[in-house]
């Protein structure tokens, strides 16, 4: 995975926002997908998801291609699905191109932000720090379930984890970081296949990172016996290939572990990761870099004014990135899934979470 250098986005003033009326109404639809409005925005009352797809379409200059009869639905759960419909209706509802190449129309009295995007647009985002600040609150916020609550519930007599036990932890950490995305800033405004194709790519990576930030057992019998693994039933070359896989995963989460990363850092790592250019198939891979660019800040600006005393912190943590790379997605999921999921492909099961929550089929999830 290709760590971009930090760009000057670090430095530079995002766009104003319209500050909201404690006076108004609560609630107001968005005209476009009806989801909840936080504010009004060239022109027309929105949510911020159609606000920065209309304003990114605009002032990319951008043209999409509908599949369909350019009929389709834009509503809260379809807006992502056909990007020339959802631009259609947002020109169609009266949202102003010149507006956005202004910058910005006169303010007017808006309604209250939603909860997602409060942390950004309730504070003074014209100042760097209080958006970097509130970015890495949401990407926080948007675990499904606290670390320390991975474990609650499994039946672990005398702390040692069984089989059963590790499988069912396995699927509380791949639902995680699945469902974290999906609540994230910027994600879920992405196509569907982009957000396909990131969790593709990346979903070994992001498993890791949750092992290490919980405890996952990093025994060597276990995971062979949870991948139903035995030397007998394997070739010397194919037993000798497994073995220095396991040893690599456990030296990666060992390695984060040693490192002591702290519940911000890791939410900010996991977007680095989420947020890479080189899945295949991107509409715009352009504004995916960018994602990936403006969550390195937020942690640079973290480490920095977190750990003062250690100026090498930000560095360490982007250079163990990329090794994330060496460790063989279908290796995690031979360990791990195999005796949950069969011969189903783990692309499929991303898919179902991405697209519908929790898959039916997996007898562990949710995590009550």
């Amino acid at each position: 995975m290709a760590v971009n250098p930090v760009s000057t986005w670090c430095t530079e003033k995002t766009e104003p926002v319209e500050e909201p009326s404690e006076k108004n109404v609560q609630q107001v639809e968005c005209a476009v997908c009806g989801d909840k409005s936080s504010g009004k925005h060239y022109g027309v009352f929105t949510c911020e998801g159609c606000k920065s797809f209309f304003k990114r379409s605009v002032r990319r200059n951008l043209s999409y291609t509908c599949r369909a009869s350019r009929n389709c639905p834009i509503d809260q759960h379809h807006r992502n699905q056909c990007q020339y419909c959802r631009l259609r209706k947002c020109i169609k509802v009266g949202m102003r191109r010149e507006a956005v190449q202004r910058g910005r129309i006169p303010p007017t009295p808006v309604p209250q932000p939603s909860p997602q995007h409060s942390a950004l647009n309730g504070a003074d985002v014209t100042n760097g720090h209080s958006f970097l600040s509130g970015f890495i609150s949401l990407l926080l916020r948007a675990e499904p379930y606290p670390t320390a609550r991975f474990q609650q519930g499994l039946n672990m007599p005398c702390g040692i984890m069984g089989i059963e036990n590790i499988c069912e932890l396995a699927a509380r950490l791949l639902f995680s970081a699945v469902e974290w995305a999906r609540n994230i800033p910027f994600f879920p405004d992405l196509a569907v296949t982009d957000q396909v194709a990131l969790l593709r790519l990346v979903w070994s990576e992001l498993f890791v990172l949750n092992a290490a930030q919980c405890p996952m057992p990093l025994q060597v019998a276990p995971l062979l016996a949870t991948a139903g693994i035995h030397s007998n039933h394997m070739s010397p070359d194919r037993m000798v290939t497994f073995m220095d896989n396991v040893r690599i995963f456990q030296e990666q989460v060992e390695k984060y572990r040693n490192l002591h990363v702290d519940a911000a850092e890791f939410a900010c790592l996991k977007a680095i990761v989420l947020f890479t250019s080189d899945a295949s198939g991107l509409t715009d891979p352009q504004y995916i870099e960018s994602l990936q660019e403006k969550t390195q800040c937020a942690l640079e600006e973290y480490t920095r004014n977190q750990y003062p005393n250690q100026p090498t912190r930000f560095g360490k943590l982007l250079l163990r990135l990329p090794s994330l790379r060496s460790i063989n997605p279908s290796i995690v999921e031979q360990l791990f899934f195999v005796r949950l999921v069969g011969k189903t492909p783990i692309e499929t099961l991303l898919r179902d979470m991405l697209l519908s929550g929790t898959p039916t089929s997996w007898p562990y999830l949710p995590c009550s």
